[in-house]
């Protein structure tokens, strides 16, 4: 994967980083250029020097922000070529200065080359390369599997695509596939998929030393949402291919988990579906098994993501881990309550949400808590089911699907269920539009912190 990062090269141009507020300390003769170019030092802007080398704005301050994504616009603004920083960051920036040029550089080029090359960055002296290019590499690999299409990345291929990700760390793997999830217990899984015609499946990674901490990732991996017979309209079928968001996310911390070796013993699973529309499709106010032995009423077919997450949760839940999270594209109430920009975070542990909402400030990838509201629970009931999937009435949404995700984990289990878009719908430094595998880096951060 192109991270645009170079150990050597035989000629690099210097790039001068510059604040807005730092323009007035230019050099005079740099100045005078700047003034009369119209060059304000805006992030992500560029200016080329007389005599060569470029002045690249920056944002102002230290910030997790300001950092993480400093050089994120400058693979695209600067010319194609090579280049270095002119004055060497110290270790937290340079690490922070790589991974925010790494990100800024990826292109999904599966089906059209970009209109420039990105512009390549030798490595920053004291930057921490394993730990950059292991982070950097799963996060274009997870923004891959969200851009593409549903017709070339269904419940078979993504299953692939983690067998992969698996056989490279030497962790175990396994899938079930088709009618074997009714076998095997999963019926809800096969129900939600099991209309179309590339067969469902729950993906199941297993990998580290048994006696560490027991830590399960559990991520939505519907690869295209019609609705199913609830269908959509065509505006809201348009981008159903980035429904498997939640499932590329945990693949991506799974595999940055495995690359830097960290002491846990890690499972993800990823019930993997396409919720289609045939002769056998679920139905509403069908009422479908489920692994935990609940009985669940469908109230809406296009409510296929919790039935399949509660299935995994099961699972997940019964081998006790001390830590599990699940990741999901699920509800449009999230995106109204907070917005493309900011996932939903719920979870029946204040400690727990503590230390996610911290993770994901320290590294500028924050998230906002939602109660997992108890009034709630009765709405929740079905009258002819132990559960109905998508309870009564339209308001509280998040909250009301979160509410029947935790119907499938037991109270001790220390979980939490982040509620996520999957999405960059507009292009900022190091995050362009397109697929986006959110709260990666929060949930690392946390988890680090967790084993240290």
């Amino acid at each position: 994967m192109e991270l645009a990062l170079l150990t050597a090269a035989d000629k690099a141009a210097q790039l001068h980083l510059v604040t807005k507020s730092g323009l007035s300390s230019l050099d005079p003769a740099w100045k005078a250029h700047a003034d009369l170019a119209g060059f304000t030092g805006d992030a992500g802007t560029v200016l080329a020097l007389p005599g060569g080398g470029f002045l690249a704005g920056v944002a102002e301050g230290d910030t997790s922000e300001a950092l993480v994504f400093a050089l994120g616009g400058l693979p695209d603004a600067l010319p194609a070529g090579d280049y270095r920083l002119a004055v060497e960051p110290d270790s937290d920036a340079a690490s922070a200065y790589a991974l925010s040029w790494a990100l800024g550089a990826y292109g999904f080029t599966r089906y059209k080359k970009r209109k420039k090359e990105a512009a390549r960055l030798l490595w920053p002296a004291k930057a921490d390369q394993k730990r950059v290019t292991a982070i950097a590499e799963a996060i274009h690999q997870g923004r891959d599997l969200i851009n593409t299409p549903a017709g070339d990345l269904g419940p078979k291929e993504l299953a692939e695509v983690a067998r992969g990700i698996a056989a490279r760390f030497g962790a175990e793997f396994s899938v079930i596939v088709g009618d074997e999830l009714l076998d095997r217990g999963y019926p809800a899984v096969h129900a939600v998929g099991r209309a179309a015609a590339n067969a469902p499946r729950l993906i199941d990674i297993r990998w580290g030393n048994p006696d560490h901490k027991k830590i399960t990732l559990v991520g939505k991996g519907v690869c295209f949402d019609s609705g199913g017979l609830d269908i959509k309209p065509a505006s809201g079928m348009i981008n159903m291919k980035k429904d498997m968001g939640g499932g590329a996310a945990v693949l991506t911390l799974g595999q940055i988990i495995m690359a830097l070796g960290l002491p846990v013993r890690l499972r993800v699973l990823v019930p993997a579906v396409e919720n289609a529309i045939s002769g056998n499709a679920f139905r509403p106010w069908d009422v479908l098994q489920t692994r935990k032995g609940l009985t669940v009423e469908v109230g809406n077919t296009d409510a296929e993501g919790r039935l399949i997450l509660c299935d995994a949760l099961a699972e997940g839940d019964s081998e006790k881990p001390d830590l599990m999270i699940n990741c999901a594209t699920l509800t449009g109430a999230a995106r109204v309550a907070l917005g493309t920009e900011l996932p939903a975070l719920f979870t029946r542990h204040d400690d727990l949400a503590e230390k996610i909402l911290a993770a994901g400030t320290k590294v500028a990838d924050p998230l906002w808590r939602l109660p997992l509201w108890p009034g709630y629970r009765r709405q929740m009931d079905s009258k002819v089911a132990d559960l109905s999937s998508t309870g009564e009435g339209a308001f509280g949404g998040a909250i009301n699907a979160a509410i029947y995700l935790a119907e499938f984990v037991e109270p001790t289990t220390r979980w939490a269920h982040i509620d996520m878009y999957g999405w960059n719908a507009r292009t900022r430094p190091g995050r362009p539009e397109g697929g986006e595998v959110m709260v990666v880096r929060a949930l690392l951060a946390m988890i680090e912190g967790e084993v240290a």
